[in-house]
């Protein structure tokens, strides 16, 4: 038989659970200003790492990039693009000789045959030049939107969509901004509250943020100038 005082700690906990915590909009204005005045603070300039001279040497960079680090890929483009300059240079080499070529941004042979097959699509489909639009970009091997959105953004300032890579997908979630689980539908969300005329730029500040601040194993929280609006799990501060 209970008790008093355990029927007084029963509706003292029943009163508590009914108690609901104010529900915070994470992807209010405000607080979405408040992001992107601490990025343009942070990263006023922040463009692609990757260097490229032109498009077609943005996407192929943006092609090995996948699955491999914009520092790893700027050692290995230097050289290969001094020796493979154009579209036709590419669209000729053996895969064997790109995939050495490649080898140590990994995935090397998938990302050759893309290479290579883009290269020559654009020969055959596109006069040679890159296209400008999302419909016919995602027609080329081993191009899927985030290539697409680096190279529409980066190369032709068109803004066709954000770009979400690791960085962007994490911090995207970190920061409550979305609860989508691939990056397709996280770019969705994304494009729903940020301005059109910041997915490019937003883009780029996200993932310098996520290089140099919100990292992946141990985001440096204490450094974070928006670290007073986030309630991530995984804090350090």
């Amino acid at each position: 038989m209970a008790t008093k005082t355990s029927k007084a700690k029963n509706k003292k906990s029943a009163r508590q659970r009914a108690i609901k915590k104010p529900r915070i909009d994470y992807t209010s204005n405000a607080r979405l200003e408040t992001i992107f005045a601490a990025l343009d603070e942070r990263f006023p300039n922040a463009t692609c790492a990757l260097q490229h001279e032109n498009p077609f040497q943005l996407l192929a960079a943006t092609i090995l990039s996948a699955q491999c680090t914009d520092v790893r890929v700027n050692k290995v483009t230097p050289e290969l693009f001094q020796k493979f300059p154009m579209p036709h240079d590419f669209a000729a080499v053996r895969q064997e000789v790109l995939e050495n070529e490649i080898r140590s941004t990994g995935f090397f042979r998938n990302k050759s045959k893309s290479i290579i097959g883009t290269a020559q699509k654009l020969l055959s489909d596109f006069s040679g030049s890159v296209p400008r639009t999302m419909e016919e970009l995602l027609t080329l091997p081993g191009v899927a939107r985030k290539t697409a959105n680096v190279v529409l953004g980066t190369g032709y300032g068109i803004a066709s969509g954000v770009v979400v890579d690791t960085h962007v997908f994490r911090i995207a979630h970190r920061l409550k901004l979305s609860k989508q689980k691939t990056p397709e539908k996280v770019e969705q969300d994304l494009m729903r509250i940020v301005p059109q005329e910041r997915w490019v730029s937003f883009a780029h500040q996200i993932i310098w943020f996520g290089r140099q601040v919100c990292q992946a194993r141990k985001p440096l929280c204490a450094q974070c100038p928006i670290e007073n609006i986030c309630d991530a799990p995984d804090k350090t501060v």
